[in-house]
């Protein structure tokens, strides 16, 4: 059985209608800070809203380890448009042997409300069960974050309960919302 990771060497291009979902690179470095120094952006994230741009750059020093090492990091999210990075994506905790990932996700604020991380999400599931032949995808959000919940549900993903005191984020116990959507449900959409 191939491990979730070998189906990331090469890094996977994907693309939506308004979508590019490309590797992270340093040219993206101000894009990048620009939305993730907004507070709003990083309110129900486990990362704070970043101060300068070193902060920025440090994430992508991290991403770039991440896609030498065990070549999956995350998507970057480029308005085809615009040719802009304008939010990121990625599996988190992949488990090569139950073949289960989780989502994880961020979107600029200039970019909310408009179906761009639906449209993005649902390409990476459709990716994930096509084409890696995962099992199971999975998602969770504070109780608060009722748009990463809507995202969960456009895309066919089902609430499966209230995970309690679940994750210290930001120096509070949390309580997180899951989300997941089975192989079987994939096949039924």
């Amino acid at each position: 059985m191939k491990s979730i990771e070998s189906y990331f060497d090469p890094f996977p291009v994907l693309e939506t209608e308004r979508l590019l979902l490309r590797p992270i690179t340093y040219a993206d470095l101000d894009e990048m800070y620009r939305y993730c120094a907004v507070p709003a952006v990083s309110e129900y994230t486990t990362w704070d809203a970043h101060q300068s741009k070193e902060d920025t750059k440090a994430f992508i020093d991290f991403v770039t380890s991440r896609y030498e090492v065990d070549k999956l990091g995350p998507w970057g999210i480029e308005d085809k448009q615009t040719k802009k990075l304008i939010g990121s994506c990625n599996y988190l905790g992949c488990d090569s042997n139950s073949m289960r990932v989780e989502l994880g996700y961020v979107l600029s604020n200039e970019y909310w409300g408009q179906g761009i991380m639906t449209e993005a999400v649902s390409r990476i599931i459709q990716f994930g069960f096509e084409d890696i032949g995962l099992e199971r995808i999975q998602a969770k959000c504070l109780v608060g974050n009722i748009g990463s919940a809507k995202v969960m549900e456009k895309t066919g993903m089902k609430f499966e309960g209230l995970l309690r005191s679940y994750m210290k984020i930001k120096n509070e116990m949390q309580d997180l919302n899951l989300y997941a959507m089975t192989r079987e449900d994939f096949q039924s959409l």
